[in-house]
């Protein structure tokens, strides 16, 4: 078979859409991420990672090499609405039900979206590619409410997110991982989803975001 590069060959005209199934998974003391609950309404994330840039050195009159700082991941999540756990990372309190306090301690989280992966055959099933964030904060954001006149609309929330990333033996730290439904064996795919999402069969299971490690040895092959 020759090594000619061809372009746009059926079923390689890949494209990315969407975004649905999310998880918040708010971090606990000792660092892990239990017990996940649905964010319903979540409207996009856009991913905004910053850093990697170049300072570059000169001697001998020449440009010696490039130096590049360290990158870091943020993110804008935008939403009709949001879990209720959600408040103690937006800095909020409830000591009492109903009652809630703002300028509050903000709690570290951990988000799970997805986001479909379509191409020029199946369309948006062709498969779909899971978002893992680790180490997330968010900063106060504006909320902007306005009369209801003869265009109604829902407020749509927005907050903007700053992560710290998990150590990941054998690579750089990092805050988010993504999975690819395509390239990864359907049974280990499943023993992912039921880890994050929980299960009601039998014993009832909790989902919880595992820590990037866990992620990549459950999705490694044997012998692999």
């Amino acid at each position: 078979m020759g090594n000619k590069i061809n372009w746009d060959k059926t079923g390689e005209k890949i494209y990315e859409t969407g975004v649905d199934h999310g998880v918040l998974y708010v971090r606990n003391a000792l660092g892990a991420y239990p017990k996940g609950v649905a964010w319903n309404g979540l409207t996009g994330v856009t991913e905004s990672p910053s850093g990697a840039e170049s300072t570059p050195l000169y001697a001998d009159n020449i440009k010696y090499l490039n130096l590049q700082s360290a990158e870091s991941f943020g993110a804008t999540v935008t939403a009709y609405t949001y879990p209720d756990e959600f408040g103690a990372c937006d800095g909020s309190a409830e000591p009492t039900p109903g009652v809630k306090l703002g300028q509050q301690a903000r709690s570290s989280f951990g988000l799970c979206y997805r986001t479909a992966k379509g191409n020029d055959v199946k369309g948006q099933d062709f498969g779909y590619l899971l978002h893992l964030i680790y180490g997330a904060t968010t900063a106060p954001s504006e909320k902007a409410y306005g009369t209801i006149n003869e265009s109604p609309d829902a407020i749509e929330f927005s907050w903007a997110i700053s992560t710290t990333p998990e150590a990941v033996v054998g690579y750089k730290p990092t805050a988010s991982l993504t999975v690819d439904s395509t390239k990864v064996a359907p049974e280990d795919l499943a023993a992912l989803e039921l880890i994050l999402y929980g299960s009601d069969v039998a014993t009832p299971v909790e989902g919880r975001l595992p820590l990037p490690a866990e992620v990549i040895t459950l999705l490694t092959p044997a012998g692999g």
